[in-house]
């Protein structure tokens, strides 16, 4: 069973609007496009150049395969955490969850928090994180991911700068700075990764990328 510690963000939740220019966020204080609008940016070129070489409808498959397993697989973890059932989802899903489950098992003892809606008036970003918590003792912004392939810390610069974010976020709606990022990675046919990282070793690439956003939405 999982110690939950719920932690006051002044909010219940946030409405979000989807739109084919990404997500945008109603906060309380202004609309703020969502972080992972804002850093998909980073991967534009490389996801461009895999649906050109792939073709449209084999990456449009691809994708939306990918899509819909990674809401299934956060979905089981947090009835885990929540201390729910798991016992309703398909095989391919209880297999991602049975891959990180030791790791969830050994290594997160409380939850502050998951799937928590925030925004920064600071970073003019808002999003959802998958878990705040506690990490091998350490208060941490905890993130879960699933992927076809392994991948190298240099491959995922978009995700740790989307921790970067949360951590962000997290602090100035809650006062209580949190600089741990952890990423937890399922891998199709091999075992999990799990990445930690500093916040600060992103907020550059974070700040950075938010200015080549919003000059790109001047010019368009």
């Amino acid at each position: 069973m999982f110690e939950h510690e719920k932690i006051d963000i002044g909010y219940d939740d946030l409405v979000a609007e989807t739109s084919n220019t990404g997500r945008l966020y109603i906060t309380p204080d202004g609309n703020y496009p969502s972080v992972t609008t804002v850093l998909s940016i980073i991967k534009e070129e490389v996801i461009q150049a895999w649906r050109a070489r792939v073709g449209a409808e084999e990456a449009n498959r691809v994708s939306t395969f990918a899509s819909n397993r990674g809401t299934l697989v956060h979905e089981i973890i947090e009835d885990y955490l929540n201390n729910k059932d798991t016992s309703s989802y398909l095989p391919h899903i209880q297999q991602s969850f049975i891959n990180i489950k030791p790791i969830l098992d050994e290594h997160i003892t409380k939850i502050y928090g998951l799937e928590v809606p925030l925004y920064s008036k600071y970073l003019g970003l808002a999003g959802r994180c998958d878990c705040i918590g506690v990490y091998d003792g350490v208060p941490s912004i905890i993130d879960f991911k699933t992927s076809r392939r392994p991948k190298k810390a240099e491959d995922i610069s978009n995700y740790f700068a989307q921790m970067s974010a949360y951590a962000i976020m997290w602090e100035e709606r809650t006062g209580m700075p949190i600089v741990n990022t952890v990423i937890i990675m399922d891998v199709d046919n091999d075992l999990p990764i799990v990445f930690k990282n500093h916040r600060d070793n992103y907020t550059k690439l974070l700040t950075d990328t938010i200015k080549e956003y919003k000059r790109r939405k001047l010019f368009r």
